[in-house]
Order: structure tokens, then C-alpha cells, then sequence
């Protein structure tokens, strides 16, 4: 298990409720999979939190790479991350 930085794991928990980042985009800067993600989730939030994130996530094609419309080429919004 990664230990992460409270700033990491805050971001991490945004990036996965934010509906157009994908699980992918997680993983290459944080090392997560979606799995782990899930996991993660479940231990940081609380469980009726975490149970409308899985039922807001399921099933939702932006939230992986391959599903995505090919319309869509990056994960955010350039001026999402403040400076």
C-alpha cells in the first residue's frame, strides 16, 4: 500500500469524482488502478459517500480511456488545475 500526502489523496478523491477524468489518467500520475482506486475510495470516504460514487461511476464510458468518443483527446480542462 502507497502511503500518500493528505494533498494526494484529496486530489486523488477529486480526480475520481470528476466525471470526464478516466481511471487511466489516475493511474499514470498516481500508480493506481481502477481497482485501487475503488479500494482507496471505499477506506477514505464514508460508506453512503462512497456507495453514491459507485452508482454515480457505474457504467459511465468517460470514466475509461476506451470507451470514450474519440472527440474526446485529454483528460481535463486546462484551466482546471490552479496555480
Amino acid at each position: 500500500m502507497q502511503k500518500f500526502t493528505g494533498a494526494d489523496l484529496s486530489r486523488i478523491i477529486e480526480m475520481a469524482w470528476e466525471d470526464r477524468t478516466p481511471f487511466e489518467a489516475i493511474e499514470a500520475l498516481y500508480g493506481l488502478n481502477e481497482t485501487a482506486v475503488i479500494a482507496l475510495m471505499r477506506r477514505e470516504m464514508k460508506a453512503s459517500s462512497f456507495r453514491m460514487w459507485r452508482r454515480r461511476m457505474s457504467g459511465r464510458a468517460t470514466k475509461h480511456s476506451a470507451l470514450r468518443s474519440p472527440e474526446v483527446s485529454r483528460a481535463y480542462c486546462p484551466t482546471q488545475y490552479k496555480r
